[in-house]
């Protein structure tokens, strides 16, 4: 069986859209691309014709390739992965080649069919006649298999390019969205539940490179809350990016609330002064939005009175909610691709469980929700809070 010259393939998604702007998002995208596979080991990386190219070059590199492949379907901004074999531009080659590189793919399906794909059209088969001399052979040498064009177990692509030829069988779906940082930064409230890790994914996704804050009450929320919360991160940053995790205690505002405030308020007031604090964390840091995990109705302050009370409390910075209109089911679904949710369900509180209201009002005033921050020196207790704060730099890897 012949030795093949393995690359990656990677075909962008929206990007092809960009226009003028089309050079910048190309360069982020290769920016990230390189510093992902570079613990793998030394590649070529080169990009013509919305696709990116990743060759191996060193022993290393080549012992890592499905490290480096896996690591190459978490990029924003590739909306499919292959690997493929490198061969000439030339159809003898191109014949002598398919037949082992697809051999162990082929024998275990029923049906198949050959696309071909020509961007060189100085190629002197155009893309029928290629299908048609592949897929011949490959008819010839397979006795089992049957062609079936409209709904085969595997389609075996050959794709002429400018560099050379390429053969594969299909793809995988890749990471899409845009690439990290193209669309500025965001401050996500990172709790410990299932929700703010896939809102935080979900923007990351459009380009937004994420700072994070997380709310504890030490010590009625435990150590273990606390690194399950450095935990997500960690986990965050395989499609994300490195996160710079804050950290900012709320027992003295929770214990303030607690003691003066009516109980039904608790939770909104409480949430009031995160957003306060992150506006103040968000502009420290340059962020151009606050992202939270809440979605509508999901419980009672997050119903649309207490959304609009909630926002009150932010003066400049928007507030995104990804998840806004997204329900549980959808939500776990998106927590488990990308690989939060065993940790979020860990049995360790946040502090948005601590002093839980009975009966938490669903449908606040304003009016009424300002009266009771009248009982209290809200900016000291900002002050006081900001002054807890701890900071964790979370890598990926």
């Amino acid at each position: 069986m012949n030795e093949f010259n393995e690359v990656i393939l990677l075909k962008y998604g929206e990007i092809v859209l960009k226009g003028l702007n089309k050079s910048y998002f190309e360069g982020l995208l290769m920016t990230d691309i390189k510093k992902r596979i570079k613990k793998y080991g030394e590649y070529e990386v080169k990009r013509a014709q919305s696709t990116v190219y990743i060759e191996p070059v060193d022993d290393m590199a080549k012992e890592n390739f499905d490290l480096t492949y896996n690591e190459c379907t978490k990029v924003f901004g590739i909306v499919s992965c292959c690997r493929a074999a490198t061969v000439k531009k030339d159809m003898n080659d191109i014949l002598e080649n398919i037949v082992d590189y697809t051999y162990e793919k082929l024998r275990s399906v029923k049906t198949f069919k050959v696309e071909a794909k020509r961007s060189d059209k100085q190629f002197p088969f155009d893309s029928p006649a290629i299908s048609k001399e592949c897929g011949g052979l490959l008819l010839r040498r397979h006795k089992h298999l049957k062609v079936d064009v409209k709904n085969p177990d595997t389609v075996v692509m050959v794709e002429i390019r400018d560099y050379a030829a390429y053969i594969h069988c299909g793809s995988d779906e890749g990471a899409g969205g845009l690439p990290q940082g193209s669309a500025g930064k965001g401050l996500l409230l990172l709790s410990g539940g299932i929700d703010s890790p896939v809102a935080g994914y979900r923007m990351a996704r459009r380009g937004i490179a994420l700072d994070a804050l997380h709310f504890e009450s030490y010590p009625y929320t435990s150590v273990q809350a606390r690194e399950k919360v450095i935990e997500l991160a960690q986990i965050m940053t395989d499609y994300c990016g490195d996160i710079n995790l804050n950290i900012i205690s709320v027992t003295h505002i929770q214990e303030e609330l607690r003691d003066k405030c009516r109980e039904e308020y608790f939770t909104l007031l409480l949430r009031r002064f995160m957003m306060k604090i992150a506006e103040r964390i968000g502009l420290y840091y340059n962020c151009t939005c606050i992202i939270t995990g809440e979605s509508v109705g999901q419980v009672a302050s997050q119903t649309i009175p207490a959304i609009t009370v909630t926002n009150d409390a932010v003066k400049t910075l928007p507030v995104i909610r990804p998840l806004i209109a997204n329900d549980k089911e959808e939500i776990v679904k998106y927590a488990r691709h990308i690989g939060t949710f065993e940790t979020s369900i860990l049995p360790y509180e946040d502090c948005c469980t601590v002093f839980t209201p009975k009966h938490p009002v669903t449908k606040p005033s304003l009016a009424n929700i300002l009266e009771e921050e009248q009982k209290l020196d809200v900016e000291a207790l900002i002050t006081e809070a900001l002054s807890t704060k701890s900071y964790v730099k979370v890598t990926r890897g």
